[in-house]
């Protein structure tokens, strides 16, 4: 009923730039935080980049300085800007958004299928 769909990923030579883009769709009554994590091979999925409904954003340090994030709120869309892409940010980057699809159904977190960004020369 709720979906997110992501878009934007690709292969990039280092110091190279990506924006990736999310969109939710379905019944939905209030979104919340939206976020982007990602996933390397062999590792632990991990937080990149949240933002609360007011614009407030919580980066990770790993890439404070080079990505930013941000959203639509007209659009329930949410962005991710990667500049300066390293070979280590290399992963399948995942949407995430805090939704209530009623007023009485309390929130749940939503999560995109994926999209493969790749670093690499």
């Amino acid at each position: 009923q709720v979906q997110l769909v992501e878009s934007g990923g690709g292969l990039v030579q280092p110091g190279g730039s990506l924006r990736l883009s999310c969109a939710a769709s379905g019944r939905i009554f209030s979104i919340y935080d939206m976020g982007w994590y990602r996933q390397a091979p062999g590792k632990q999925r991990e937080m990149v980049a949240v933002i609360t409904t007011g614009g407030s954003t919580n980066v990770a340090d790993s890439v404070k300085g080079r990505f930013t994030i941000s959203r639509d709120n007209v659009k329930s869309t949410v962005y991710l800007q990667m500049n300066s892409l390293k070979p280590e940010d290399t992963a399948v980057y995942y949407c995430n958004a805090q939704i209530k699809v009623a007023i009485m159904i309390p929130l749940s977190d939503y999560w995109g299928q994926g999209t493969q960004v790749t670093v690499s020369s």
